[in-house]
């Protein structure tokens, strides 16, 4: 400590502002906690907002629009061929994201929660320093880390600034609309940042070193949305990984291994090969926290590490690495320092793909059942039989619910189609309720809506639904 140092003491430290934290952070100043948080960023938001799920969900949207456009010539309206303006494009994007990060700014505000500027580091179980803040030194009684994490690059290949080999970060800056765009990784950000650039105008190649795309997913559900990038995409290869990669002056020569491809040369490349967690150089050793092989901070079910006073939440605590997940543990930790009765403790967790056709799940799912030898059924709805969807012209979607055979309770749920992820929360109540399959059949959904391919799903398992044969017993 330096002599003379002024000390800030706060009841809570979060160190990061996305989700995770601001939800943490929030929850514990309604509980009555006095609260700082600390983010690199000059808002709240963390990566979700600013470099990750608002503005690529933003410029899904956009491709979105231009598919519709494209489509509507055959239901009888014809516009004129769409003109994509990248800089108008790009002030869209940041005022969303703008819009967004100030409503937190106010947030915070009206919650009293302080939020400074700078990277915080632990030097010990109850003071941690800040960098580059106005406020050098923090004592806390708790403190919660809420770091997130980073996009992995392949190795011995930095993303660099301004560079022709991209991470997510990159590539949602709408450099350009390169000719020709790898794809390195058939998951959720490679799927939906491929979506994006070949909507605008890429020739998109996508290499996936496992043996297919969106692996986590049952496949009967992935299909259709396969069909649309076989549309959208250039060549799309599994079983494919990538050898080298050497940037030039005009482009980036790839060699790959496995697959029908050698050597190729691209515009740019956008690697999409999973994350990894921000646990390093934030003073960890020199408190009681310890961290697995991985790099994950070890956490129990109210979400406290090996250090009594230190919790961690989100995808630095490891586990599905998604901001919804990362909010409701937030909020655990945050009652759980405040002495609320609180515990992480969930069934479903949703997943969704942002692509068009969208993808969403939760629950177990039907490859897992099989894996794990579990007695189920599947029902499934073919929106080929759904009114809304057909005169939506968006028919090639399908429902399916995962039932325990003894029980007839839902376990899991999945839906590809028009606005899935609007829909499978839905499924995620069904899940965490314990509900039967007939609860879902009796509850009365609107026609002619998509949701109601979730009742029909159910009535399909009963041998009750009115647009398709029920299944046979």
């Amino acid at each position: 400590m330096v002599m003379g140092e002024f000390t800030q003491e706060t009841d809570l430290l979060v160190v990061g502002g996305g989700p995770g934290g601001y939800a943490a952070a929030f929850r514990a100043a309604d509980l009555g906690l006095d609260v700082t948080m600390v983010d690199a960023g000059a808002r709240p938001g963390g990566v979700c907002l600013f470099r990750g799920c608002i503005p690529s969900k933003t410029l899904l949207h956009l491709s979105q629009l231009l598919y519709d456009a494209g489509r509507a010539r055959e239901m009888g309206i014809t516009f004129d061929k769409p003109k994509v303006d990248l800089d108008a494009v790009r002030r869209w994007k940041n005022e969303v994201i703008d819009r967004l990060s100030k409503g937190l700014v106010e947030l915070c505000r009206k919650r009293g929660v302080q939020f400074l500027t700078g990277r915080a580091a632990f030097e010990s179980s109850d003071h941690a320093r800040v960098l580059g803040s106005e406020v050098s030194r923090l004592k806390f009684r708790h403190a919660i880390v809420a770091t997130g994490s980073f996009a992995r690059s392949l190795p011995g290949v930095p993303f660099s600034k301004g560079g022709r080999i991209m991470g997510s970060t990159g590539a949602l800056e709408l450099p350009d609309v390169p000719e020709k765009l790898l794809v390195v990784g058939g998951g959720y950000v490679g799927v939906e940042l491929g979506s994006v650039y070949a909507s605008l105008g890429s020739r998109v190649t996508m290499v996936e070193a496992g043996g297919r795309l969106m692996a986590g997913a049952d496949q009967d559900l992935v299909q259709p949305l396969l069909r649309r990038l076989d549309e959208l995409f250039e060549s799309i290869h599994v079983g494919t990984g990538v050898k080298a990669v050497e940037e030039a002056g005009d482009g980036v020569k790839v060699s790959f291994a496995g697959g029908d491809l050698a050597e190729e040369k691209y515009d740019r490349v956008l690697v999409a090969i999973g994350r990894a967690p921000n646990s390093k150089d934030i003073g960890l050793e020199k408190t009681g926290v310890r961290v697995d092989e991985r790099g994950f901070i070890i956490v129990d079910e109210q979400l406290r590490t090996t250090d009594p006073r230190i919790f961690a939440i989100g995808d630095v605590a490891g586990g599905i690495m998604l901001a919804h997940k990362a909010m409701h543990e937030g909020k655990v930790a945050a009652e759980v320092i405040a002495g609320e009765r609180s515990g992480f403790d969930f069934q479903a967790i949703p997943a969704v793909v942002y692509t068009d056709p969208q993808l969403s799940w939760c629950g177990l799912t039907e490859e897992e059942a099989r894996r794990q030898n579990r007695q189920v059924k599947v029902s499934r709805f073919p929106w080929s039989a759904s009114g809304r969807a057909v005169s939506m012209g968006v028919s090639k979607g399908m429902t399916k619910v995962i039932v325990d055979s003894a029980t007839e309770r839902v376990l899991g749920m999945g839906i590809v189609g028009r606005d899935a992820g609007e829909m499978i929360a839905e499924g995620v109540l069904a899940v965490e309720m314990g509900a039967l399959a007939q609860d879902l059949a009796l509850t009365i959904h609107p026609h002619p809506t998509l949701s109601e391919g979730e009742e029909e799903a159910a009535e399909a398992f009963l041998g009750s639904s009115t647009h398709i044969l029920p299944m046979k017993k």
